[in-house]
C-alpha cells in the first residue's frame, strides 16, 4: 500500500466546504473540471438560525483556485451543506442547491445557471415545502424530502427553524419521500411516513409513538429505484433504522431483509455496497443477498465509514475517523492497487451536530478526490487528494 498527500486548496478565516458526500452522482465539479462549487460560511461553530447566510462560490481551478460568489441560501447545515448537484442535462453550466425563504421559513430547491448568471428555477411547494435529496443519473427528477421535519427529529441532518406542515405527528400521510419533475415542477409522493410505519409495524409494534424521518435519499445509476432509511429515536433507547428500496414510479416497496449499515453507495445494476456484519459488502438489493466482501478488515477498519466509488465504479474511497483523525483508503475493486493517507487532526470535530466527516468526493476523470478538514485556526476547508499521475 503506497500513502499519499492532501493539498489545502481553500483557506480562512472564512469556512470553505462542499458538505454531502460524493456518492450516487454528488460531483464538486463541473463537466469539464474547471469549476468547483461550494459554500463558504463566516462559522462552522454553531448550527445555522434561519437568518443565516452562506455564500454559494465557485472554485477556478485554471487560475489557482481563485473564488467566486455566484449567490447565496439560507437553506444549509454545516454537515451536510445545501444538498449541491450539477445538472446532469447541463453539467457545466448548471447546478441545483436548496434555500428557504426568509418570510415564510419555507424551504424549496434551485436550479442556477452559470453563463446566465441567475437562478432559472425555484421548486417551490406551498403545501409540501421540500428540498433536493438527490438527482437522478438522467437529471429528470430529484427526490423531495422535508428539511424542517429532519431538523427537528435529528437536528445534524435538517435546517433548523424551517417552516414543518408535521409538526406532532409521527408518521403523517402526506410527507416522505416525493419526486419531483425537473422539467414540469410537478411532485407526487412516492411513499408516505404512514406507508413506512406500516411496513415496518409487525417488527416494531410502538411504532405509532416513534416519529419517522428519512435519510440518505439514494438513487440507483440507472435511475430505476432510490434508497432510503427511515429512522426514528436516533440518539435514544429503541432506535429505529430501517433499509428501504422503492421504484421511481413510487411501485416496489421493499425494506431490506439485510440491513446496510454505514454511508452506502450503489453500485451497478441493483447492488449497493455498505457495511455488513462489520465488512465492505456487496448487497444486491433484488435478491437481498450478500454477493461478495471487498478486501478484510485490514484493507478496510471502518466499513461504516463514508464510502465514494469513482465514476467507473473501479475506484472505491472509504474515509474514516481513528482517534481524532481523517483517514482514508483508496482501493481499485479491479487491479487491487490501493493507497492510504490521512493521519489528519480534526481538533476535536469528530462527532456531534458539528463533526466534520471524512466525506470523500470524486472528479468525473475519477483519478482527484476533494474531502474536507478542520485546520489549526478552527476554520473548516477544502482540500484535494491526486492519485499518483493524475
Amino acid at each position: 500500500m503506497v500513502r499519499i498527500e492532501r493539498e489545502q486548496i481553500t483557506f480562512g478565516p472564512k469556512n470553505h466546504f462542499f458538505g454531502y458526500i460524493g456518492h450516487v452522482g454528488t460531483v464538486p465539479w463541473s463537466q469539464s473540471g474547471r469549476y468547483i462549487v461550494a459554500l463558504r460560511t463566516d462559522f462552522v461553530d454553531r448550527m445555522p438560525d434561519p437568518d443565516d447566510i452562506a455564500e454559494i462560490i465557485l472554485l477556478d481551478t485554471q487560475d489557482s483556485y481563485e473564488i467566486r460568489v455566484v449567490d447565496a441560501t439560507r437553506g444549509w447545515n454545516v454537515q451536510q451543506g445545501t444538498m449541491l448537484y450539477w445538472n446532469p442535462r447541463d453539467p457545466e453550466n448548471q447546478f441545483f442547491f436548496n434555500d428557504r425563504d426568509p418570510d415564510t421559513g419555507k424551504v424549496f430547491c434551485v436550479l442556477y445557471d452559470i453563463a446566465e448568471g441567475r437562478r432559472v428555477r425555484e421548486y417551490r411547494f406551498e403545501d409540501t415545502p421540500v428540498g433536493n435529496g438527490g438527482v437522478t443519473f438522467d437529471g429528470r427528477h430529484f427526490a423531495g424530502i422535508n428539511y424542517a421535519r429532519m431538523a427537528r427529529l435529528r437536528l445534524v441532518t435538517g435546517y433548523p427553524g424551517a417552516w414543518d406542515w408535521t409538526e406532532g405527528m409521527a408518521a403523517p400521510d402526506d410527507d416522505g419521500v416525493f419526486l419531483v419533475d425537473v422539467a414540469t415542477g410537478e411532485k407526487e409522493l412516492m411513499v408516505s411516513f404512514r406507508e413506512l410505519a406500516e411496513a415496518v409495524r409487525r417488527a416494531r409494534p410502538e411504532i405509532d409513538s416513534m416519529p419517522l424521518f428519512i435519510n440518505h435519499t439514494l438513487w440507483s445509476r440507472t435511475g430505476e429505484r432510490l434508497f432510503f432509511f427511515a429512522r426514528a429515536n436516533f440518539g435514544r433507547p429503541g432506535r429505529l433504522n430501517a433499509s428501504f428500496t422503492i421504484a421511481r414510479d413510487g411501485t416496489d416497496l421493499r425494506q431490506q431483509e439485510t440491513h446496510i449499515g454505514g454511508h452506502p453507495e450503489w453500485d451497478a445494476g441493483s447492488r449497493m455496497i455498505g457495511s455488513i456484519a462489520r465488512r465492505q459488502a456487496v448487497y444486491d438489493v433484488d435478491s437481498q443477498k450478500v454477493v461478495n466482501l471487498i478486501g478484510d478488515s485490514e484493507l478496510f477498519p471502518d466499513p461504516e465509514g463514508d464510502i465514494a466509488l469513482s465514476p467507473d465504479l473501479e475506484w472505491l474511497a472509504n474515509g474514516y475517523k481513528q482517534n481524532g483523525e481523517l483517514h482514508y483508503v483508496i482501493h481499485n475493486r479491479r487491479t487491487g492497487m490501493t493507497y492510504r493517507a490521512g493521519g489528519y487532526d480534526l481538533f476535536g470535530r469528530v462527532s456531534g451536530n458539528l463533526r466534520c466527516d471524512p466525506a470523500p468526493r470524486w472528479n468525473r476523470a475519477g483519478d482527484t478526490l476533494l474531502l474536507p478538514g478542520m485546520t489549526r485556526d478552527g476554520t473548516r476547508q477544502m482540500f484535494i487528494l491526486r492519485l499518483p499521475g493524475a
